[in-house]
């Protein structure tokens, strides 16, 4: 896919990245570390394919939660609504993604959404297959389509990594299969969980498939519908009230479009009817968004009046 250098985006990228030095690469999965946290780089691709760029947008980053939205999709269309949130609740949270507090005061160890931890954990359990292998397969033929790009793959050093230190995640994983929200073997999740958050792309893909959301699941190239609009506004939901962690809020006063970030710094904006937008900036605030990702967007919205609101 083309995509032309954008003099004014490149600016605004050039001042963002001043405030790389507020911020923090992730550092408790150690292949995390290894990045600069000066790097920043923004894709944003328009209707007819048109795309304007700024920093190394062909730089590979992890998806990391961008990876929940996805799943998130993937099962919607695959079982339906009913079947899904039986499993996983609709509402935000104001604690910590990784939090378990809510699986213990919550009735039934329902996790509250399917952007925190815990949600996703459940989202992936029901991903069907025979095996990890084949489950983990499914969801990345998933997100080739919507990539448009059969080379997409996975980091296996951050997969490995992220398998070997997530405990925690682990823990929720436990206590939701004690209760019933999990069915089936842990380090299956697991397996299945870690790669899909160690899937790779740029951030021109990823301007794509936040396209796709921001035009009711429609390819930008053939216009055909790769997911059911319904799916694509749950999703679009979710992105609005949950998709930044514990600062969702904050996000929609300031910034104002669905979005969803990771930890590894990537940032997946859909602007309804407008853009997609992809950014990777691995400096990280206290939350866990990439810290001159969100500067930059702040930039881009009040320039470009990106708020839905």
């Amino acid at each position: 896919m083309p995509c032309r250098s954008g003099d004014e985006l490149q600016k605004l990228v050039d001042k963002a990245k001043r405030k790389a030095n507020e911020g923090k690469v992730a550092s408790y999965i150690p292949a995390l570390q290894l990045e600069n946290p000066e790097d920043l780089s923004c894709a944003i691709l328009f209707p007819n394919n048109e795309c304007i760029s700024a920093g190394d947008i062909e730089k590979k980053f992890t998806l990391q939660s961008i990876s929940k939205i996805i799943s998130l999709a993937y099962t919607l269309i695959d079982l339906g609504e009913e079947h899904v949130f039986y499993k996983v609740g609709m509402e935000p949270t104001g604690d910590p993604f990784n939090s378990i507090i809510k699986l213990e005061t919550e009735s039934k160890a329902k996790p509250l959404n399917p952007m925190i931890n815990a949600g996703a954990l459940a989202i992936t359990s029901l991903i069907k297959g025979k095996d990890s292998k084949e489950k983990f397969t499914n969801l990345l033929q998933f997100v080739r389509m919507l990539a448009g790009n059969e080379s997409i793959g996975f980091n296996r050093e951050v997969a490995i990594s992220e398998f070997n230190t997530s405990h925690l995640n682990r823990s929720l994983c436990f206590f939701m299969k004690n209760s019933g929200v999990i069915i089936g073997d842990v380090e299956e999740i697991m397996e299945v969980y870690t790669k899909q958050c160690a899937i790779e792309m740029n951030c021109l893909t990823l301007a794509r498939i936040g396209y796709i959301f921001a035009f009711d699941g429609k390819d930008p190239e053939t216009n055909e519908q790769l997911i059911p609009k319904s799916v694509a506004r749950i999703c679009k939901t979710f992105m609005v009230t949950c998709g930044m962690y514990n600062a969702s809020g904050e996000f929609a006063i300031k910034i104002g479009i669905p979005a969803k970030s990771g930890v590894s710094g990537g940032i997946m904006g859909s602007v309804p009817g407008r853009f997609g937008i992809g950014i990777f900036g691995p400096a990280l605030n206290e939350i866990g968004n990439s810290h001159t990702g969100l500067t930059l967007l702040e930039y881009l919205a009040e320039k470009y009046d990106l708020s839905m609101f």
